[in-house]
């Protein structure tokens, strides 16, 4: 009976992760996407890479929502993490190409790399060794697992 329970609360927190994750990108995709046309005015690669984050991380919460893969968990690790990295980069020295002044922090900024950030920890957590891999996970109609 304990090993159901424990079993149970082991799904139950994988769930909750798999959940921030698509949360976290569809967020991330929307702040993105919004964002782009402003970008475009300040240089075509500024505005082309933040309208191709918005389709990587629309395209990652899609394929996520829909079915949970170790590769789709590790895609949108790899993407949020580059957003965070790229960000960072952007507010302290500039992003050659891109984007090659220092960028001011700003309160949207902010809290969408706090989101992306907390995408990133929920998809580290589901790629954590030892757990049950992702690839179990799908979604049918009517919000039950297939």
């Amino acid at each position: 009976m304990q090993h159901v329970e424990s079993e149970r609360r082991h799904r139950g927190g994988s769930g909750r992760a798999q959940q921030l994750l698509v949360a976290a990108c569809a967020i991330s995709a929307g702040v993105h996407a919004a964002l782009a046309p402003a970008h475009l005015a300040e240089g075509v690669a500024a505005g082309a890479g933040f309208a191709l984050s918005a389709a990587l991380l629309a395209a990652l919460a899609g394929r996520l929502a829909l079915q949970q893969t170790r590769a789709s968990v590790a895609a949108a690790a790899a993407v949020l993490a580059g957003l965070l990295a790229s960000y960072a980069l952007a507010v302290t020295s500039g992003l050659p190409l891109l984007h090659p002044d220092v960028e001011p922090v700003d309160g949207l900024a902010a809290a969408t790399k706090a989101v992306e950030a907390l995408g990133l920890l929920a998809a580290l957590r589901l790629l954590r060794p030892g757990r049950p891999g992702p690839a179990a996970t799908h979604l049918a109609t009517k919000g039950h697992l297939a």
